[in-house]
């Protein structure tokens, strides 16, 4: 009888989509009761839930597709002062969580804070000065301006293939630059802008910070409301699904798009010089610089000088000053928590990535497929697609006190086991990409050479792809670790007791309104950020100089 052999790689996957498994497994258990709750989810939540993220998610599209599509424009084909330093300015509101943004504006912009103060005393108004910050216009805003680079990146990547060159050839021919932005590099543009916008919903469409902060109701608070708040599990697993298809929606957008980024590659021989961006001076070039410069200025100056502020008042007149000791605390927690996940998440991506290498069989090629889908799943959903099995494991298990330690709900909810799961089903897609690009640099020539000098498995591995792999590897273990300092959704739920990252600290300091006590933790987090930024700036000048 044949024994038919699974590569490792299938269990670790289907290890990986047990979330969404959970998640869906729950249509399987429909009954009365569900049906029950599922019509009355219909009549009376699932219409406001759909309507707020649909719009949220369309002024997110509209916003994010102007301002990072534009931006990438003027700083690729145009020349003008201050261009090189925007290049890569323009990535720092990635560097910023949606969910400081919002605590930040909140606090300067509300009826006691620091900017209606001072329009009041200046010009002797009184009252409120505009309507209440906490809403889904200012939360449109608010996800445009750390979530547009998403845009701008491969809008710019895009147009530096070949758009200098075809602008050159259209301004020969006497277009105006406004008709040749218009008519040549948007709609060159448009696949990346595609994917960009979509990038971003899915980002969009799993924050719960935001959403929360300002009471709106979309899917992602409905999940959390149905689960903490009515102990609900069954109309979260209803509302998981609903989101899992939108996002699902998104990805298979994200995938098409991507196809119409092959653009022609640029012609042997070409240079920099050929094909010089026009140039832009007097005050039309200091217009574009003031414009292109906004987003910066609203998604990363003025929120870190107002997290700057908020600290000086609360350690200058604050009744406890700044909590460094219980920073401490949060700050290693975070540390931990995100040093043994990037770690992990690297080995496994090591691991896929040699074995594809080895054998590029179907199966393998469809278990990295579903690895990498991981960072589009929400964490919302993963939350509840893990916590479901696992409720249905303890139902199952034995009551004896010398079993209840070991328990499922014991090990996923009372240690940080359950916390780091999550966190390597949806960023060990992160540390993948990173791998399989350094493999994409390696030739496969090397490989057969190595084998006829007799190293194959592990020792080929540790001999000639190791040395090559150690910089996309730090990259990737950098990455996963900003990913899981940042993380919110899924920390707050799945995390054990006194086990609080600085996410999750932010997050409570600024829903009981101690907005000077979250900005500690809150500018810890964005200058961790700043990381991959650096990155992709570096990156950035590399590609200019090479060009």
């Amino acid at each position: 009888m044949r024994v038919v052999r699974i590569h490792w790689s299938f269990w670790v996957t289907a290890l990986l989509a047990v979330p969404v498994l959970g998640v869906l497994s729950s249509w399987l258990r429909l009954d009365a009761a569900s049906l029950s709750v599922l019509q009355h989810q219909w009549d009376t939540v699932m219409g406001p839930y759909a309507l707020t993220s649909a719009a949220l998610a369309v002024g997110v599209a509209v916003g994010v597709a102007l301002v990072g599509g534009l931006t990438a424009a003027v700083v690729t084909l145009l020349d003008f002062p201050g261009r090189r330093v925007l290049e890569w300015a323009l990535l720092l509101p990635m560097a910023m969580p949606a969910y400081v943004l919002a605590y930040v504006y909140t606090d300067a912009l509300s009826f006691s804070g620091p900017v209606q103060m001072a329009l009041r005393e200046h010009w002797g108004l009184e009252g409120r000065l505009w309507p209440d910050v906490r809403s889904l216009p200012a939360a449109m805003v608010l996800f445009v301006l750390c979530l547009y680079p998403y845009v701008y990146l491969l809008a710019r990547s895009s147009l530096a293939n070949q758009g200098v060159r075809l602008m050159e050839a259209a301004r020969l021919l006497g277009a105006s630059t406004g008709r040749q932005i218009r008519v040549i590099a948007l709609p060159l543009a448009r696949p990346a802008i595609a994917a960009g916008v979509a990038l971003a919903l899915m980002e969009t469409l799993a924050d719960y910070g935001v959403g929360s902060y300002f009471g709106l109701t979309t899917f992602t608070t409905g999940i959390y409301r149905a689960w903490l708040s009515m102990d609900d599990r069954q109309a979260a697993a209803q509302l998981a699904t609903l989101l899992l298809l939108a996002v699902v929606v998104l990805m298979a957008w994200e995938r098409r798009a991507r196809q119409g980024l092959r653009v022609a590659a640029p012609r042997a021989g070409a240079t920099q010089a050929d094909t010089q961006p026009a140039r832009v001076t007097g005050w039309r070039g200091a217009l574009v610089l003031l414009g292109c410069s906004l987003p910066v200025w609203l998604g990363f100056v003025i929120p870190v000088a107002l997290l700057g502020r908020l600290m000086w008042l609360e350690a200058e007149h604050g009744e406890f000053g700044l909590p460094w000791a219980l920073f401490q605390q949060w700050a290693w927690t975070s540390f931990l928590l995100a040093a043994v996940s990037s770690v992990l998440a690297v080995v496994l991506a090591l691991s896929l990535g040699h074995a594809l290498r080895r054998h590029p069989s179907p199966l393998l090629k469809g278990a990295t497929r579903v690895v990498s889908l991981g960072y589009a799943v929400p964490g919302a959903v993963i939350a509840v697609g893990l916590l479901l099995p696992v409720g249905a494991l303890q139902t199952l298990w034995p009551t004896d006190p010398a079993w209840v330690a070991w328990g499922p709900s014991a090990i996923v909810t009372g240690t940080v086991t359950g916390l780091i799961y999550a966190y390597l089903v949806r960023f060990s897609s992160v540390a993948l990409q990173s791998v399989e690009a350094g493999y994409a640099q390696i030739s496969p020539t090397l490989d057969e050479s190595a084998r006829l000098m007799g190293s194959s498995g592990w020792r080929l591995w540790a001999r000639v792809h190791a040395p090559q792999l150690w910089r996309p590897a730090l990259a990737a273990t950098l990455l996963v670790f900003v990913d899981v300092m940042k993380e919110l959704p899924a920390t707050l739920v799945l995390r054990p007791f006194d086990s609080d990252t600085l996410a999750v600290i932010a997050y409570q300091m600024a829903r009981d309104e101690r907005l000077g006590e979250a900005a500690l933790p809150s500018i810890a987090i964005v200058a961790v950020g700043l990381i991959p930024v650096v990155m992709l700036a570096r990156g950035l000048g590399r590609s200019r100089v090479k060009a």
